[in-house]
């Protein structure tokens, strides 16, 4: 069996956006879809104040409630566990959505390209590939996995901050970084058994679960 799953360090995320705009290239996703986004935080008071970043994108959940939600089997779970939506059957109903405790769905409908009403000749053959009225999310770049190549926005990301690999395999990267690692998983309370993993703290202590 293989489960894909990701591994994001809090510890060396620096905020640079480099995912999003990796995401953006290799998808072409339209102006208002971003399938990765990262969130900002401010903490503290000067002198003492600090940002802290959280890159978010789809969990690929074990027991993705948007899988079960969908009316029309848009949402489909592949053998590697990667959630990948099937436009052609989506009708964007946006049950995923309601469903998602993640809120990771967007729904396209149309719009002005990043200059305006004229798009650049990148955008009209990027955006051709997206169906207004359809949900939209990250889809682990499951093209470049099939091709044995790591997801655009680990690839990109210069602070080696973002981490995949098989979750089943106890030999695999990931899992070797998790063992050693304090980590935690986004509302996994709710049992949808997310497959991203937040590192916390430095490594080289036994492997901790936080909340």
């Amino acid at each position: 069996m293989t489960r894909m799953g990701f591994s994001i360090d809090l510890e060396r995320c620096v905020g640079c956006q480099a995912c999003v705009i990796a995401c953006k290239t290799e998808n072409g996703t339209p102006r208002n879809i971003h399938w990765m986004r990262v969130l900002e935080k401010e903490e503290g008071a000067f002198p003492d104040a600090r940002r802290s970043f959280t890159p978010v994108r789809c969990n690929h959940c074990a027991n993705p409630p948007c899988v079960a939600a969908c009316p029309t089997g848009a949402f489909v779970q592949r053998a590697d566990g990667v959630v990948v939506v099937n436009e052609s059957v989506c009708v964007g109903t946006m049950a995923c959505l309601t469903a998602c405790p993640y809120y990771v769905p967007a729904r396209y409908d149309g719009g002005d390209g990043y200059f305006g009403k004229k798009l650049t000749m990148y955008e009209e053959a990027k955006y051709s590939n997206f169906r207004e009225g359809t949900a939209q999310k990250c889809h682990f770049c499951y093209p470049r996995l099939d091709e044995g190549r790591p997801p655009a926005c680990v690839e990109a990301c210069p602070a080696d901050a973002l981490n995949y690999g098989d979750l089943d395999d106890p030999e695999s990267p990931i899992n070797i970084e998790l063992q050693r690692r304090r980590h935690f998983r986004p509302r996994e309370e709710l049992g949808t058994d997310p497959s991203t993993y937040y590192l916390v703290g430095k490594g080289g202590g036994p492997a901790v679960g936080v909340s």
